[in-house]
C-alpha cells in the first residue's frame, strides 16, 4: 500500500478520535463558563429575570404581586377538614362530608391500603408485613447496625396508642408522616388518603368491636 494512503489513513483515525477526546475532556473538568448550545430550545429563550425592569407596568417590575380580592382555583387548600385533617384546631372525628362513610369508600381505602400500607403493617394492620418482617429478621441476625442503620418496627394499628387517636390525626400521619414513617401526601391524593384512614378504622373495629356492637339480627346463634 502506498505510504500517501497510510498517512492519510493515520491522519483520518486521528482526527476521528480528537472529537471524543475533547469531549470526554471537558466532562470531566468543571467549567465555570456557560455551555456552548448549538441547539437553543429553550435555554436562551426571552424571559425577565429576578429583579430585572418590564417597561410594561408603571412600577417597571417584571415580578408581579398577587391581585387583591383574587383566590385560586381547584386547590384553595382552604378546607382544612379535607386537608389537615383538623376542624377548628382539632382534630376531625369524622370524614369530610364530601366523603360519607359507606361501603364504596371502605373497599377503596382497602385497596389503597393493600398497595400503601401493607408491605409494613400487613393486611390485618398489625405491623407483620413482610418488609417489617424481613427488616426484623436481618437485624437479629446482625451484629449491631445493618449497613450503619437500624430498624424501628412497624406499628401495629390495633395498638392502644394508635386506636384512641382520632380519624383525623390518623389522616395527618398518612400525610406527613409519623416518627421513622415517611408521608404520602405527594403520593396518594387527600380522597384517598381518607379512604385508608376509613379502612383502618374498620380494621381496628373489626378486631376490637363486643358482641353488643353486633347488630341482633347478625349474632346468628351468638
Amino acid at each position: 500500500m502506498p505510504r500517501i494512503i497510510i498517512y492519510a489513513l493515520l491522519i483520518l483515525t486521528l482526527l476521528a478520535i480528537l472529537p471524543p477526546v475533547i469531549a470526554a475532556n471537558a466532562r470531566s473538568k468543571p467549567n465555570p463558563n456557560r455551555p456552548i448550545n448549538i441547539i437553543q430550545d429553550m435555554d436562551m429563550q426571552a424571559k425577565f429575570l429576578p429583579q430585572s425592569e418590564n417597561d410594561l407596568f408603571a412600577d417597571k417590575r417584571s415580578q408581579r404581586p398577587q391581585i387583591v380580592g383574587t383566590v385560586a382555583r381547584g386547590e384553595t387548600y382552604l378546607d382544612t377538614h379535607f386537608v389537615d385533617g383538623v376542624v377548628d384546631g382539632q382534630w376531625a372525628t369524622t370524614t369530610p362530608k364530601q366523603l360519607p362513610m359507606n361501603m364504596e369508600l371502605l373497599l377503596r381505602g382497602q385497596d389503597r391500603f393493600n398497595i400503601y400500607c401493607t408491605p409494613c403493617h400487613g393486611y390485618s394492620g398489625g405491623g407483620n408485613g413482610t418488609v417489617n418482617q424481613r427488616a426484623m429478621e436481618l437485624v437479629a441476625n446482625a451484629d449491631g447496625p445493618v449497613n450503619g442503620t437500624v430498624w424501628v418496627a412497624a406499628k401495629s394499628l390495633h395498638d392502644a396508642t394508635v386506636t384512641i387517636q382520632p380519624i383525623g390525626q390518623l389522616f395527618n400521619s398518612v400525610t406527613y408522616g409519623v416518627r421513622n414513617m415517611a408521608g404520602y401526601g405527594s403520593q396518594v391524593p387527600p380522597a384517598d388518603r381518607w379512604a385508608i384512614v376509613a379502612y383502618v378504622r374498620a380494621l381496628q373495629r373489626s378486631q376490637n368491636a363486643t358482641l353488643e356492637e353486633v347488630p341482633a339480627d347478625k349474632r346468628g346463634g351468638l
